[in-house]
Formats: C-alpha cells, structure tokens, sequence
C-alpha cells in the first residue's frame, strides 16, 4: 500500500521540509482532507506535503497504514494524520501509530452518544455521498464539464462557467479546475495562453467578451521553467528565457483588462480554491 499524493505547493530548497500530512479514511478521504484542510489552512506559513491513503476497511489494511505512517515519523518533521474512520476496531489498529492522530470522528462520536442518550452506527463518514442527491449530481456535471473544457479541448459553452482560469502552460490550471469541480462544484474551464495569444494585451477571442468570469494564474519563471523542463528537457518551451517572457506578458494582460490573479508558486492548490472561491463569492 503506497500514499496516494495530493497535489500541493511547489518545493524550494531554500525553505524547511514541509511536514507531511496523510487523510486515512474508510472510503475516498476526500471527506477527511476536506476537514483537514479547512484546519491546515489556518497555517499560511507552514508548508504541508499531503497524501491520501484511502479505502482502509480491514485491519490487515491498517496496519499497512500504519507502515507507512510510522515510516514518516522517521523524517525531518513530524507528520500530521487526519482520519474519518468510524470502525472501533480499524480506528484502534491506526491509533497504535507512533504519529498523532487527529480523529474527526471518534473522538467525538462518544460525547454524541452520551448526550443523545443512543448508540451510534460507526458507518463509514460520505460527508460527500449521493445521500443528497441534487448536490451529488451538480458535483458530477461539474467534472464532466471541467474535463471537456480542460486547457482550451472545448470551446463551447463556456457561458455556463462560473470561472475561466486563464495561464501560460504548466502553471497549474488543470489541478485546480479539478479541485474547485470535485470539491466546490464550481464549474470551471481553463484556457491555456500561448505565445500568439500574448504577443497582444487583447483577450483571446474565446474569453474576450467573459472577462468578468476570468481568473488569472501566475507563477515564477524559475519555477514554471523546472516544471516545463520535466515535460521538454532543454527546449525553448522550457528555457528561462521563454517561461519570464510568457509570465510577464500574461501578467500585463491581467493587468490591462483588471483580471483577478493568484501565483501558483507559493500556494497549494487547496489555498489556489479558496482563493478564487472568495473571489466569486464577492463577485
């Protein structure tokens, strides 16, 4: 059993390691990094390295978890662990870890049950399961609407956006469209600005008449440079050069038609969404 990674902020070696976070959970953990973060967030100055371990309904599967999280203690700081699980007995095995549990539902399903005056089912936690099913459906059409409309594949309906990300490749827009669809049910398409679209201050043509619905991402160019090399090692695409050029033309185009903007650089995407999330809420 491996961790499965949750995409976060980008890595500098001039700061601290981050602490490393893992959302254990009986079914997804999406409910789990969902409270997790809504705490984590209350940190801006501490960098976290997130990984999801879900699906653990056994207990040989917890012990595995546990593996991995006493394995994490072993490194330059001290991992945080949040967890849904409701199972007495799986919760136990976890809570034998070395590292500290933060349990969203234990540890206060018990003062639920004294004050009630009645036992609890222990079910799995669905914080996002179809039991409310208008809300389930609305999160469905948003994936689907953000995959069809991911770096510029459709262009059509984009009137039905709620947000347009607007960026130079590899700057982070297809993580967060999928974050802001699956979490938020925000409908979202993203719109990859290449180098014809930035040889002018003009909004492209797609976009050009939803300029209120647009959202701008940036980045450094050393940091879009080491992403782009990943994909083309050595190539004008990812040169320096290249990456500052796209960055500082994208970023007088936000500037001219007063496009809300956030640096990927030093943001997770969990910090990316609530951002634009407070935007449209103003908007």
């Amino acid at each position: 059993m491996a961790a499965d990674p949750v995409p976060s902020g980008a890595a500098d070696a001039t700061l601290p390691p981050p602490v490393p976070v893992y959302f254990v959970a009986e079914q997804t953990g999406i409910s789990a990094e969902a409270m997790g973060n809504a705490l984590l967030v209350q940190f801006p100055d501490v960098r976290f390295e997130r990984h999801r371990i879900p699906f653990i309904t056994s207990i040989a599967e917890a012990r595995k978890a546990v593996e991995i999280l006493d394995a994490a203690m072993k490194g330059p700081r001290q991992p945080l662990v949040f967890t849904t699980i409701a199972d007495d007995t799986i919760s136990g095995v976890l809570r034998s870890s070395r590292a500290p549990i933060i349990d969203f539902v234990s540890s206060h399903l018990g003062q639920l049950e004294r004050i009630l005056g009645s036992r609890a089912l222990h079910l799995a936690v669905r914080v996002h399961g179809v039991q409310d099913q208008e809300r389930y459906d609305r999160r469905m059409q948003a994936v689907e609407y953000a995959i069809e409309h991911d770096d510029g594949e459709s262009l059509r309906h984009y009137d039905d956006a709620d947000v347009i990300l607007l960026a130079p490749s590899r700057c982070g827009k297809t993580p967060t469209t999928m974050y802001l669809a699956l979490q938020h049910s925000v409908f979202v398409a993203n719109y990859p600005l290449v180098p014809e679209d930035l040889e002018t201050i003009d909004l492209p043509d797609p976009v050009r008449k939803l300029r209120t619905r647009c959202f701008g991402i940036l980045t450094t160019p050393e940091r879009l440079s080491e992403v782009r090399n990943e994909r083309r090692p050595d190539s004008v695409y990812a040169s320096i050069e290249q990456c500052r050029w796209e960055l500082k033309r994208a970023e007088i185009m936000f500037r001219a038609h007063r496009i809300p903007t956030v640096n990927s650089s030093a943001k997770s995407v969990e910090e990316m969404s609530t951002v634009i999330l407070q935007h449209l809420a103003k908007a």
